[in-house]
């Protein structure tokens, strides 16, 4: 009979490709988790990781297996999720993927409050790509994720999360900042600071902008930068303007630290989206943080979170 243990430890370290990795997430030895690993390769009959180099290798048995101990494992929490709540309480271990920087400063707000419900769920957050997030879901890393588009996976369950703006912001020194609102045909005198290339903030951009036939290269980028954060600061101290989330950018203008500078007949917004597989057991957990989101209360925070 398998051991849900080894599985679990196998799942580790064929994530991290090392042993020393499994160890480190799962807090014990690397020589405990070797040894799960040889007892598992023992009562399977089969080489699961290729140890003749310095970073081990999953062999073509591990990559079939890893699927399949991922759903064993996850119907396993499942299981203890269920026999919990018969005793009135929800507990388990939700893993939320997440691709955008929106999605970060609005799930710790949700996650709190779900916990005020819910103590006995531990939430743990990653931060991906797009494609990751969807990776995650699929393979079942995660149980959810929150990303800002779609991707091709028949498999994947849609729910619209948020509607995030995105705002154009500058120093409170420039002059801009005392005016009402600019026209579109004046952003191409500036310096801008921009996003990666895979950031949707700047798709939205791109595509607003072309509507004025204003093209990417048309903008005098000075700097780009993987974090609207930074780009926040990077505006604060003067290096140029920038396209980014108002969420983000809403304690900065709060504080006057950046202004919010309308721009004529350019309204930008992009549709955030939470994801689940559909053909998954879902965990309790799962089902209730996917409810929770979509209550009416929580509905009507994410609106005033605008």
């Amino acid at each position: 009979m398998l051991e849900l243990y080894e599985l679990n430890v196998f799942v580790h370290a064929a994530e991290a490709s090392s042993f020393t990795g499994a160890a480190e997430r799962l807090h014990i030895s690397q020589p405990a988790v070797s040894m799960q690993i040889n007892n598992l390769e023992k009562q399977l009959n089969t080489v699961l990781f290729d140890r003749s180099r310095r970073k081990i290798r999953p062999t073509e048995a591990a990559d079939a297996l890893l699927p399949l101990a991922r759903e064993i494992l996850n119907y396993a929490t499942h299981i203890e999720e269920s026999m919990a709540s018969l005793h009135g309480k929800l507990s388990g271990h939700l893993q939320i993927g997440c691709s955008t920087t929106a999605g970060k400063y609005i799930l710790p707000y949700l996650i709190a409050r779900f916990r005020q419900e819910h103590p006995g769920v531990r939430v743990t957050v990653g931060i991906c790509t797009p494609e990751g997030a969807v990776g995650q879901v699929c393979d079942g890393r995660s149980q959810l994720a929150i990303l800002s588009s779609e991707a091709a996976c028949r498999d994947i369950e849609y729910r619209p999360f948020f509607e995030d703006r995105v705002v154009l912001i500058v120093p409170p020194t420039h002059p801009w900042a005392k005016r009402g609102s600019v026209t579109p045909q004046e952003l191409v005198d500036q310096h801008f600071i921009l996003r990666e290339e895979t950031a949707g903030t700047r798709r939205v951009m791109q595509l607003g902008l072309l509507e004025h036939n204003i093209r990417l290269y048309d903008l005098d980028a000075v700097m780009e930068l993987g974090s609207a954060e930074a780009i926040a600061t990077a505006v604060e101290a003067g290096i140029g303007i920038s396209f980014i989330s108002r969420i983000v950018a809403r304690r900065c203008i709060t504080n006057e630290h950046v202004v919010e500078v309308p721009v004529e007949g350019l309204e930008l917004k992009r549709q955030l989206y939470m994801i689940r597989h559909s053909r998954r057991a879902q965990t309790r957990s799962q089902s209730a943080f996917w409810d929770f989101c979509r209550a009416p209360e929580n509905k009507e925070f994410l609106r005033m979170a605008k």
